[in-house]
């Protein structure tokens, strides 16, 4: 053969070889996008039916038995709470009234202490002031029975027995400065003394005159407690009087 032939041939060949690929897919079925070939449906045997209805009804059955095992442990587990929640408050409750009765055994103790504490008070400041206008009473006389003159002259001796007193303390306060001889810096340590010594001088001053004031002042109020308890005695005797 030439070489033409031997083209010609080998393109006929080519043609029945495309010829009979397109007619070996299209003897082939298609498969559908997205089946997975391999995979069967199950089969269900000959002459049974499956009732759906029943199994609808069992697996209701069971779903309803589980909910009402839930419903009865949920009132259980509440009904114990509710018991405990009771005990509880009963328990507050008692302990509140407890507490109470404490409280008020105790504000009675209390009152009954400061009732006492009141009654042993006035029972002793009724016996210092007894105690005082007995002492009165016995000074009174007893100055009373003194003669004018001996009273006068023990209270001339006594007074000037003080004033002697007052001016030999004063005697001793007041002693002389010699400084003529001094120097600036004993000068200035006598100043400094000086200064210190008036310094507590003024301090003792002070402590007198507070204490002068307060027995002032206690003296005051024992003589309004005693004119105080003068006048009701005097009061209870005139009562007594009448009746």
């Amino acid at each position: 053969m030439s070489d033409t032939e031997d083209a010609t041939y080998e393109r006929e060949e080519d043609i029945v070889d495309a010829a009979e690929e397109n007619e070996g897919e299209e003897a082939r079925p298609k498969q559908r996008p997205g089946f997975v070939p391999g995979l069967a449906a199950p089969k269900i045997p000959d002459g049974e039916k499956v009732d759906f209805d029943d199994i609808h009804r069992k697996r209701m059955e069971k779903d309803l038995n589980e909910l009402q095992t839930l419903i009865e442990a949920h009132f259980e587990k509440r009904k114990k709470e509710e018991e405990e929640l009771l005990n509880l408050t009963d328990r507050i409750e008692k302990r509140r009234s407890e507490r109470a009765e404490q409280m008020k055994i105790r504000a009675e103790r209390e009152r009954e202490r400061q009732n006492k504490l009141a009654e042993e008070k006035a029972r002793k400041e009724e016996e210092e002031a007894k105690k005082k206008a007995d002492d009165d009473a016995r000074k009174k006389m007893i100055l009373s029975n003194l003669s004018f003159t001996g009273y006068k002259t023990q209270t001339g001796t006594k007074r000037q027995t003080e004033r002697e007193k007052k001016r030999k303390i004063l005697n001793d306060r007041r002693k002389e400065l010699n400084i003529d001889h001094l120097k600036e810096d004993k000068l200035k340590e006598k100043a400094k003394e000086m200064w210190d010594w008036m310094r507590q001088l003024e301090a003792e001053k002070f402590d007198l005159q507070y204490q002068y004031t307060k027995q002032k002042y206690e003296i005051t109020v024992l003589r309004n407690r005693v004119s105080d308890h003068q006048k009701i005695s005097k009061g209870r005797s005139k009562r007594g009087l009448r009746k």
